[in-house]
């Protein structure tokens, strides 16, 4: 057994010497899942102050909690950040010291964003307790609804995006899809009272632009027509634009940076959209046709059963 695992640790050894890209050593620290999770947590209590405590302190005031949550966040921010400004390539790129610098007043901005960050999410909030009539009350969708939890770390990673810090805001939102099925790019942009309803497999994707009061239901993907051309489209803007109020049903397809769906239009199930839809269109698909057989009986032609020949 020992020389077996000798041997498996050599040739593993071995085949970290083939000089690709996932052989590389790091030359400098890796930013950290953990403390990004920590950060976020740390967010989250500080944007619903009433709703969660972080169990490693105590506090005595709102204010002596606060401090401690912010002065903790800076700090882990400011750390995590340090790490992704060393990501730079050529003769010019900022000593360790400047990095540093750089990533505690990115830090410090963002810190000052949070009552912009937290009055989105209370119309988010308001959005999902409007759109859902199972909602019992707004407690309950802080504490249980993946959706409001993906929009808040969106809105978030987002901030962190303009500030122009890489990495960690994906990694944030990817924390977020993991934990609720919910892909948002947090280089989207979102406008207020988002509402996502039960959300399991919903893409948003990084040029995607929302407007204001969008409803978006289960299996939505808001996405590029094509990708082919790979990194020769970074930075094109290659996923839709959705206009204020639309609504968009469950499974729908909305492709194309050039696609826009027009203020007040209602996208059905399962619609599949390459093209721009006018304002105040109502897109539906129609029944799909079926046969209905009984035990004993041959198999019957498709029939209405009394239901509408168009749905959403």
């Amino acid at each position: 057994m020992i020389d077996r695992i000798r041997r498996i640790t050599d040739d593993i050894l071995s085949d970290y010497t083939k000089g690709r890209y996932i052989d590389r050593e790091a030359r400098f620290n890796q930013p950290e899942r953990e403390a990004v999770s920590g950060i976020l947590s740390n967010l989250q209590h500080l944007i619903f102050p009433g709703f969660y405590r972080a169990q490693t302190y105590r506090y005595y005031t709102r204010e002596n909690a606060t401090s401690t949550l912010v002065e903790d966040t800076i700090f882990n921010l400011t750390k995590q950040i340090g790490l992704v400004f060393q990501y730079c390539e050529g003769d010019d790129c900022p000593s360790e010291e400047e990095n540093n610098l750089r990533a505690r007043e990115v830090s410090l901005e963002f810190l000052s964003r949070i009552p912009r960050i937290r009055e989105y999410i209370d119309t988010d909030l308001q959005a999902e307790y409007d759109g859902d009539p199972a909602a019992f009350n707004k407690d309950e969708i802080i504490y249980s609804y993946p959706g409001l939890y993906a929009i808040m770390v969106y809105r978030i990673a987002h901030e962190l995006v303009l500030l122009d810090v890489p990495m960690i805001p994906r990694m944030m939102t990817e924390m977020a899809h993991s934990h609720t099925g919910i892909d948002i790019n947090p280089g989207a942009t979102i406008g207020k009272y988002f509402f996502i309803d039960h959300g399991t497999g919903i893409v948003i994707g990084e040029t995607t632009e929302i407007g204001e009061n969008v409803k978006i239901y289960q299996g939505v993907t808001l996405g590029a027509l094509s990708t082919r051309k790979g990194q020769l489209l970074h930075g094109v803007k290659r996923h839709p634009t959705i206009e204020d109020n639309v609504t968009i049903y469950a499974g729908a397809s909305i492709l194309g940076g050039e696609t826009v769906i027009g203020k007040g239009a209602v996208i059905g199930a399962n619609a599949f959209i390459t093209s721009s839809i006018p304002a105040g269109a109502r897109i539906s698909i129609k029944n799909q046709e079926y046969s209905v057989r009984f035990e004993g009986e041959s198999i019957a032609e498709a029939r209405d059963m009394n239901m509408e020949k168009n749905w959403f």
